[in-house]
């Protein structure tokens, strides 16, 4: 991947684990700053001591609409160029019995927070016509929905279809911007754990998804799907009925819980 060395930062939220830590190490790798935003404060201080460039620490609890503001006005005076929208959590169980409270905070993060973030950053990447975007969502926002997942399915679906809507715009526009949606599949993270989930099948680390999603996003694409099972069977969800998908998940997910 191309250098960079010209006092870009990156913000990156969701970065105290998982694929937004791998996210930044691969950002400051290739040369840019970074502001590591999540609510664990130890977690970031223990991943800023690892990088090489300058990095800055925000902690903040995105579920709150200030909190996602205050991200903003602390980089304003930043040359940020890239916005990594990683902060998210899910929960597995059946929609009736999960708590109502648990998922409105779950729809704060995974959707609210994204959409105030994309839209603060991409008005100031739009003024000096630069910039990259990448929302991550999950392949579970390319299909149909998500038993035992629902809520989680349907905001991963909101992502997706708002990042392919700014990308379109951007395109119409021919703007230097690009906004991009990274979906994964399984990916080795603490998200089941998060989730209350056992173990489904086996998925590619956090640096793989990581290192993937950068070369990626820095290309230019829309929707970022890394190689692996879940890429074909995205594919395939295409061409069968919604009901055997939404079969097929449903047992997916009843092994996790089992």
């Amino acid at each position: 991947m191309k250098k960079v060395n010209n006092g870009e930062y990156a913000v990156i939220t969701g970065a105290s684990s998982g694929i937004g830590r791998e996210i930044a190490l691969v950002l400051d790798g290739i040369g840019y700053n970074t502001v590591l935003v999540a609510r664990r404060e130890e977690r970031l201080r223990e991943l800023k001591g690892r990088m090489k460039n300058k990095s800055e620490i925000i902690c903040a609890d995105l579920s709150k609409e200030n909190d996602c503001a205050r991200v903003s006005e602390q980089t304003e005076k930043m040359n940020v160029q890239v916005l990594i929208n990683c902060a998210g959590f899910g929960a597995v169980g059946e929609f009736a019995e999960l708590s109502l409270e648990n998922e409105l905070s779950m729809i704060d993060v995974n959707i609210r927070a994204v959409h105030i973030l994309t839209k603060l950053f991409l008005r100031r990447f739009k003024e000096r016509d630069s910039g990259y975007i990448m929302n991550v969502s999950s392949c579970a926002g390319l299909l149909p929905g998500g038993p035992l997942m629902a809520t989680y399915y349907a905001t991963k679906a909101y992502v997706c279809s708002l990042t392919e809507s700014i990308s379109a715009e951007l395109r119409e526009q021919k703007s230097g911007v690009s906004v991009s949606s990274l979906c994964p599949g399984p990916v080795d993270t603490e998200f089941n754990s998060v989730a209350g989930a056992g173990v489904g099948m086996k998925g590619i680390t956090p640096k793989e998804c990581a290192e993937y999603a950068v070369m990626e996003m820095l290309s230019g694409k829309t929707t970022i799907i890394p190689p692996g099972i879940m890429k074909a069977a995205c594919k395939a969800s295409k061409l069968v009925p919604a009901k055997l998908t939404l079969s097929v998940i449903s047992k997916y997910q009843n092994m996790k819980l089992n």
